[in-house]
Order: structure tokens, then sequence, then C-alpha cells
């Protein structure tokens, strides 16, 4: 049986949210206990491996994503994405720069930094990269090694305007509060499908407030990360 395709995840009831969790404290966001976390990591299991069976028969493939973490003096932010409306897969969605191996890459770290820079312009040189949380498997059969680094203030970006319609960066202290996590849950066709999302308001492109709705994998690896700071 294949699983029902979500076309309209904002329309899914929310269950609730996850306010019971302790947020990651401020200092473990820092560069020096990020970088100390990921050198010397603790015995943990990344809550959610991946969206679960597959809705479509597809050979399975490798890719990678950036997630790049911006250290400002008001805090640490998160570089995420908004895919443009006409892609094949996760068309619209929040995602982080990243995309399929090639066979010239070396390893995922290479096809992280990549893509980084043909999506959104980030220089490898920019690129400081500490570590990487476990392999999450997605619904539509992607093997993804979420790669994790630090990024400079500063730099100027570069959009891949057929692949990425914007790019933002959201307080890491906000994805790192489970008080945010709402879960989500809907029957469809006799499957049971759950996800995790993240809703970050702020302005757009244009200047006006909007709603940045993080979910799905995205998500499931931002809380894959909450519990990696928190273990």
């Amino acid at each position: 049986m294949t699983r029902p395709l979500i076309l309209d995840p904002q329309a899914v009831p929310v269950l609730g949210t996850d306010a019971h969790l302790p947020a990651v404290d401020a200092a473990r966001m820092l560069p020096p206990a990020l970088r100390q976390r990921f050198s010397a990591p603790p015995a943990w299991v990344p809550e959610i491996p991946g969206d679960g069976r597959l809705f479509a028969d597809r050979e399975p493939a490798h890719a990678s994503v950036l997630v790049p973490l911006v250290p400002h003096d008001s805090g640490t932010t998160v570089l995420l994405t908004r895919r443009t409306d006409h892609l094949r897969d996760h068309a619209g969605q929040i995602s982080f720069p990243g995309g399929r191996a090639e066979a010239s890459d070396a390893d995922a770290v290479a096809t992280a930094l990549r893509e980084a820079q043909e999506e959104v312009g980030l220089a490898r040189a920019q690129v400081d990269v500490i570590g990487a949380l476990p392999r999450y498997t997605t619904v539509t059969g992607f093997i993804v090694t979420p790669v994790v680094a630090l990024v400079q203030p500063g730099f100027e970006l570069t959009l891949d305007r057929f692949e990425v319609a914007e790019a933002f960066e959201v307080p890491m202290a906000f994805l790192m509060d489970p008080s945010h996590h709402q879960r989500h849950e809907f029957e469809a066709a006799g499957v049971q499908r759950r996800f995790l999302s993240m809703p970050w308001v702020a302005a757009g492109a244009d200047g006006l407030p909007r709603q940045y709705f993080i979910w799905g994998a995205t998500a499931a690896m931002l809380r894959n990360l909450y519990r990696f700071l928190s273990a």
C-alpha cells in the first residue's frame, strides 16, 4: 500500500506541542559548545529516523543537506530556504540547502557543500563543517545526511532562482524550543500519517509578515538536532 501524499500540511489538525520538554540552553548553541558536542558526541538515538514507508516505488537515492548555523551577537540562527513551486520533489517547502549525491562527490560532506554553493551561493571557504547527524530517509526515497556547519555572518547569497525562491534565517533558540514543535496527525485511505511542524512568522522578501511553515523532513531533522543537543 502506498502512503498518502500530504498536499496541504497546514490544514492537518494539530494534536499539541511538546511544551513539557525543556528548551536547549542558550550556552549550548554557541560555537564553542557546538564544536565540543560534535567532537565528543553523547550516547543518543535520533527520535525520528525517517518519514516511514515510501508513498511511491522509487529506487532510494543518497543525498545531503547542509545545516548552516550562523552565530550572531544576538544568538545563533539557522539558514533555511524556500523551494520554488515548480520542482518535482518538495515544491514550495522549507528546506536546508542540499540535494542528490553525484558521482563526482567524494562523500556526503562534499555533496552538501556543492549543493549549498549551487543553490544559494554559499562559498565553501565560508563553511566550517563541525559534524553530521544520522541519516534520515524521506518518504520520497532519499537517504539524507544532514551535515552541520558554522557559517560566519556577513556572507552574501546568490540564489539559484530555478530551485530556491527565498533564503532566510530563523533563531536557533526558537527551533530548539519544543513548545514550538507542533504534532500533526491524520488518516487517509486507512493509513496513519504523523509529522512535526515549527511555524515561524517573520517579514518575507517583500517586507510583509508571513508564516514560514517548517514541517516534514526539515522539522524532523531539526527535532533530531534538538535531541542531540539535549542528550
